[in-house]
C-alpha cells in the first residue's frame, strides 16, 4: 500500500523486492507468557456449587501481584479464593469498577513464573479462543520465531507471526538491516477505543525499551537516508515514543502511552508492516494516522473483496508513505 493510493497484491516472501538495500526492519522482541489460566473458585457455602474460572493476566504489579480478566465476572468478588492446582492458588484482593481483578497469588517471584509455564495457556484472542481452545501447538505459533527470554508480553506482536527462520535469512541476503526493541504487549492494545481515551489523547501504559545501540544505529541510518520499518504497531509506538521532536530516537525504558491518530506528524518510523485490525480500535486509528483515512478505509475495502484474512493470525500489510 503506498501514499498515493496504490496497491499490491503480494506475499510476505515478496518483502525484499519492496525495500532498499540498508533499510532497516525494526521488530518488537517481546516473548508471550502462557497468560491463560483457568481454575475454580471453591462454593461460598455448603449447598453451593464450586465455579469454574477462566483468567486472563493482564499486567504484572509485583511479584506476588497480576492485574486480571475473570470469567464469569459476576461470580467473583473479593476475598473469593481461585485454585489452579495443589499449591498454586490467587485470591482476589480488589475488583475495580470495570471488572478488573487484582489477584494475589500463593507463591511469587521465579516460582510464580514457573506456575503460569506450566499451567496457563496462550492467550488467544478472543475470536479464535470461541472456536477452539489454545493447545501445545499455540505455544509455538502464537510466539515469533526471535523472541527474547524476557516474557511478559499478554499477547502476541502479531506482525512479527510472519517472519519465519526462512523470510528472516532472505531478509539478510537481500542486504536489509534487522534491530529489535521492545514493547510488553497489554490487552488494552486490541480493546475497543473508550471516549475518555480519545478525549485525552492517550493510551493504556505499556512498558518499552530501546537501548542505546540499537538507538544509534538508527540514528545512522535516516541520517544516511536509510528507511526505517517498524514490523508492527507495538514497534512503531517503541520508536514513536522515544524520538524527539526533531527525530532523534533515544535510548528509553519504561512505560509509554502514546496514543498515534490522524494529524500526528511520524518523527522515526518511514513504513511499516502490520497485520488487518479491528474497526474502532486505536490500531486502525494509528494506520490511518500514517497512510489517511480514506487510503485506508480503501485498502480494507480491497482486503475484504480480496478475502484477505484479518487480525492476529491473518494477513499483513506494507504500508509505505
Amino acid at each position: 500500500m503506498y501514499g498515493d493510493g496504490r496497491l499490491d497484491d503480494a506475499h510476505v516472501r515478496d518483502l525484499p523486492r519492496y525495500l532498499n538495500k540498508g533499510d532497516v526492519l525494526v521488530f518488537n522482541d517481546t516473548r508471550v507468557i502462557p497468560a491463560a489460566v483457568k481454575g475454580v473458585r471453591p462454593a461460598r457455602a455448603e449447598v453451593g456449587n464450586d465455579v469454574l474460572v477462566d483468567i486472563n493476566l493482564v499486567e504484572r504489579q509485583s511479584e506476588h501481584q497480576w492485574l486480571a480478566l475473570g470469567r464469569p465476572g459476576k461470580r467473583l468478588k473479593p476475598g473469593d479464593r481461585i485454585n489452579f492446582s495443589d499449591g498454586f492458588s490467587a485470591s482476589i484482593a480488589e475488583k475495580h469498577a470495570d471488572g478488573e481483578l487484582l489477584l494475589e497469588f500463593s507463591v511469587s517471584g521465579a516460582e510464580l513464573d514457573l506456575a503460569i509455564e506450566q499451567h496457563g495457556s496462550m492467550p488467544l484472542p478472543p475470536y479464535i479462543a470461541r472456536r477452539r481452545a489454545a493447545d501445545r501447538s499455540d505455544r509455538e505459533t502464537y510466539q515469533t520465531s526471535f523472541a527474547s527470554d524476557d516474557a511478559q508480553s499478554v499477547a502476541a506482536p502479531t506482525a512479527g507471526l510472519h517472519f519465519t527462520p526462512r523470510l528472516l535469512s532472505e531478509i539478510d541476503v537481500a542486504g536489509l538491516h534487522r534491530e529489535q526493541v521492545r514493547l510488553h504487549v497489554g490487552l488494552g492494545t486490541f480493546a475497543p477505543l473508550k471516549e475518555e481515551q480519545i478525549d485525552s489523547g492517550t493510551l493504556h501504559e505499556e512498558w518499552r525499551q530501546v537501548t542505546p545501540p540499537v538507538a544509534d544505529l538508527l540514528n545512522q541510518a535516516r541520517r544516511s537516508g536509510r528507511r526505517c520499518i517498524a514490523v508492527g504497531t507495538t514497534a512503531l509506538r517503541t520508536l514513536e515514543s522515544s524520538a524527539t521532536p526533531n527525530g532523534t530516537i533515544e535510548a528509553v525504558s519504561g512505560p509509554t502511552d502514546i496514543f498515534l491518530q490522524p494529524g500526528y506528524a511520524f518523527r522515526a518510523t518511514d513504513a511499516l508492516i502490520t497485520n488487518f485490525h479491528l474497526p474502532k480500535s486505536s490500531l486502525f486509528m494509528l494506520v490511518s494516522a500514517l497512510m489517511g483515512t480514506e487510503i485506508m478505509q480503501a485498502a480494507y475495502a480491497h482486503a475484504i473483496a480480496a478475502r484477505y484474512r484479518f487480525y492476529s493470525y491473518g494477513d499483513a500489510c506494507l504500508l509505505l508513505p
